[in-house]
């Protein structure tokens, strides 16, 4: 049996990658920061099938114990400061995280078992202002947030401990991937959950950014099949992972408005609150390494991806309101 332990596990990718690991018969340990608050709805359903252990990026003897702890074959390094308009907010602790945490966890990890695979998840924010189109693993990074610089860091001292120490480092550069167990606060999930709420009478409005902005939308789902394939392979590498596809904020309104027979023109305003500083105004990638090496494709592209969310959205709030907006719906997924 092959341990695994995943950073980050009761996020979004978190959960979908500890439900293909258990799949595949691995035995699955989460990291998992304290907290007051119960953080572990996106895996509740799989609280008796998986070993939560208490660490965190910023506390190097906890990432330790949590090596020893799991004897780890494989590590899944999904957890940082994700949410973009945060890092403006909080650069600082977001460099830390997202940046130097990589830094501690490889330190540990070189300490403590030096011969398990590390899987960073590196991301489309780093190419920032984009260098060419699409991009590929050979495109220059250019990232235009505290977040993206935070994660070009975290993305080369991956790269450099893999080159200093011959320890078996993947990073996987995904573009935006999506699901109904989104954050509320990432535009995707934003738009579902407010057109589900528009029309079942709950609001009337939608308050948004920049609808020009064109992003590579994904399935989370699809997505952490390609992080566990990067460490099936003989030699660790880095890969893009993407539809090739680009849409618009725009597109996805209109997408996810229409699918309930409403036009997006009549609810959705712009609010200059929800603009970024320096904004990243188109990124789409080319995946043909990782279908070439991986033999990866995505599965579920945009338009289905959108009205999945929708759909999901529409299940939770016709629930009478009893659920908490970040209640996943497994069965459908």
């Amino acid at each position: 049996m092959v341990n695994a332990l995943i950073t980050g596990i009761t996020g979004q990718d978190g959960s979908y990658l500890a439900e293909l690991l258990l799949d595949k018969g691995y035995k699955v340990f989460g990291m998992q920061r304290r907290a007051s608050t119960t953080t572990d709805i996106r895996v509740a359903h799989l609280l008796d099938r998986i070993v939560l252990i208490p660490g965190d990026l910023l506390d190097q003897n906890s990432l330790k114990m949590a090596l020893q702890q799991s004897e780890a074959d494989e590590v899944y390094n999904l957890a940082a400061q994700s949410f973009v308009p945060t890092s403006w907010n909080q650069p600082l602790l977001t460099g830390e995280i997202t940046g130097l945490g990589v830094t501690r966890l490889l330190e540990a990890i070189r300490e403590v078992n030096p011969k398990a695979k590390f899987y960073q998840a590196s991301s489309s924010e780093m190419f920032g202002k984009v260098q060419e189109v699409p991009q590929t693993e050979r495109t220059p990074f250019h990232p235009r947030s505290p977040y993206g610089v935070a994660k070009a860091y975290a993305h080369w001292i991956t790269v450099n401990y893999r080159e200093s120490y011959d320890m078996f480092n993947c990073s996987g550069i995904l573009f935006n991937h999506e699901s109904p167990r989104r954050g509320l606060e990432f535009v995707t999930r934003k738009v579902s959950f407010g057109v589900a709420k528009i029309k079942s009478g709950l609001a009337s409005e939608l308050y948004l950014g920049n609808l020009a902005a064109k992003r590579d939308w994904g399935f989370a789902g699809d997505y952490v099949e390609a992080m566990w394939r990067m460490l099936q392979q003989d030699e660790p590498n880095d890969y893009v992972v993407a539809t090739g596809e680009t849409h618009s904020v725009e597109e996805l309104c209109q997408i996810a408005f229409s699918h309930v027979d409403l036009d997006f023109k009549e609810h959705v305003k712009i609010d200059d609150r929800f603009i970024r500083p320096a904004e990243v105004d188109l990124l789409i990638g080319d995946a043909t390494k990782a279908q070439d090496i991986l033999n990866w494709k995505p599965q579920v592209m945009f338009d289905a991806l959108v009205r999945m969310m929708v759909d999901a959205d529409l299940e939770l709030l016709s629930s009478n309101g009893k659920r908490h907006p970040d209640t996943l719906h497994h069965q459908a997924l």
